[in-house]
């Protein structure tokens, strides 16, 4: 798909990390913008410095855990700039401990938000994006953790590895119908966000956390995280990887489900 200035993008997460990164690469290639956030505040920011630049945005703030706040996203694209070619589903949070000691409202938030968050985009705009009858892309953020199991993170690696299989059924379904619109699946090792400010910490995971936090702080520039992204859906990626070091512990993973023996944890490769 031709990236071009004009086109509408639609993003949620949109106020930190990897949503900044992709709102500001957006608007740097003049595309017209359709931002959300649960932050008003940080928002509201990221508008007023985009509109310096002169890039047109729109902006809600909203849960995508809740379908009418992302219905309501998706209304004000189309009253705004008729229209969307772009969604990013991005919005995320992160919760770590061990699975069984982690409380069943903070599983449900994050699975809300991680999952539900990109079950209700797809849900909210894909019917808009079929009847459109032009190219569009659905680019879905998942993670690392959507291909890669490691201990003291159930919740996110459950809610991302869902993602992951969501977006290649929906890929299989596209193809099918032989629709112009096309999905991705973004899964990227660490990068420089603030997603650890939403974990709830548990003191047995502190070590984890703070080992887990700075190796995020010290993660790819959200900037060149969105160039590699538009680089890969012009070219036509449904993958996209922008961590080239982790494919080997890929490689194990997969080696041990086909030989059939018992997974091993081994820190990726950094």
């Amino acid at each position: 798909m031709r990236i071009e200035r004009g086109q509408v993008a639609v993003i949620t997460g949109a106020a930190g990390g990897i949503g900044r990164g992709l709102a500001e690469e957006s608007g740097a290639r003049g595309l017209r913008l359709v931002l959300s956030d649960v932050s008003g505040e940080r928002l509201a920011a990221l508008v007023a410095t985009l509109q310096e630049r002169g890039v047109e945005v729109a902006s809600l703030v909203g849960d995508v855990g809740q379908a009418q706040d992302v219905e309501a996203l998706r209304d004000l694209a189309v009253q705004r700039f008729g229209g969307v070619d772009l969604l990013f589903n991005n919005a995320g949070v992160m919760q770590t401990g061990f699975s069984w000691e982690i409380a069943a409202a903070q599983w449900q938030r994050l699975l809300a938000i991680n999952l539900g968050g990109v079950i209700n985009g797809v849900r909210s705009f894909l019917p808009l994006l079929l009847e459109q009858q032009r190219p569009a892309r659905v680019v879905n953020t998942a993670s690392l953790a959507g291909l890669i199991c490691s201990p003291l993170l159930g919740p996110y690696t459950v809610s991302k590895q869902a993602v992951v299989a969501l977006s290649e059924t929906l890929h299989y379904e596209l193809a099918m119908l032989q629709s112009p619109v096309g999905v991705a699946v973004l899964c990227p090792g660490p990068v420089a966000s603030d997603i650890m400010a939403s974990n709830h910490p548990g003191g047995a995971t502190q070590q984890l956390d703070d080992l887990l936090g700075s190796s995020i702080q010290q993660g790819m520039d959200p900037r060149e995280l969105a160039r590699q992204v538009f680089a890969g859906l012009e070219a036509g990626h449904f993958w996209l990887l922008p961590h080239k070091q982790f494919k080997p512990a890929l490689e194990r993973r997969l080696s041990s489900i086909l030989d059939e023996t018992n997974p091993v944890f081994q820190m990726a490769d950094a």
